[in-house]
């Protein structure tokens, strides 16, 4: 058996009745949810509730990570917006026009992940400008966050609905 086939045995390539499709899915959005600008949500949340050393550090920590980001922005922006438009485009062509279901898989993940990605950066960039601390900067995060979870929720609503037409519409006739 060539090696490509017992990949393919092993990897099942359909993503939507997969239930590793479904776990990479959650964890991604919880990954995604959890760390705002390279920051994580339980350190915000520690800053806002006590301030002080914590509100420092998130100060610290938040200046570093948007020095780090519009750093990466500026000296590879347009190279990275070429590569992920092209992915995204070779997914979507693979997976809706051709009918590959993991390609459609990867897609309804990395569309909107890229969207809170570029967001990520556009607040950066705000962040660069205005430079806020405190309660300010926390209540900022918080909110960002609220609103990545709103595009999670979105995302998943629609890759679980197109996973079940997909799979109800793929049913072989009896």
């Amino acid at each position: 058996m060539p090696w490509n086939e017992t990949i393919f045995q092993v990897i099942d390539t359909r993503t939507f009745s997969n239930v590793w499709y479904w776990l990479a899915v959650a964890v991604t959005w919880s990954t995604v949810s959890h760390w705002i600008i390279g920051v994580p949500f339980d350190m915000i949340f520690r800053a806002r509730r006590y301030e002080g050393d914590a509100a420092h550090d998130l100060d610290l920590l938040v200046a570093i990570n948007v020095r780090r980001l519009t750093k990466i922005g500026d000296l590879a922006g347009v190279w990275l917006i070429g590569f992920v438009a092209f992915s995204l485009s070779a997914l979507a062509m693979l997976g809706f026009y051709h009918g590959f279901e993991l390609a459609q898989g990867l897609f309804c993940l990395g569309f909107p992940v890229t969207v809170v990605g570029m967001l990520n950066i556009r607040l950066s960039k705000r962040f660069a400008v205005s430079q806020p601390t405190g309660a300010a900067l926390a209540r900022t995060l918080l909110k960002f966050r609220f609103w990545i979870q709103v595009i999670a929720m979105v995302s998943i609503f629609f890759t679980a609905m197109y996973g079940m037409y997909y799979n109800l519409s793929s049913v072989p006739a009896f």
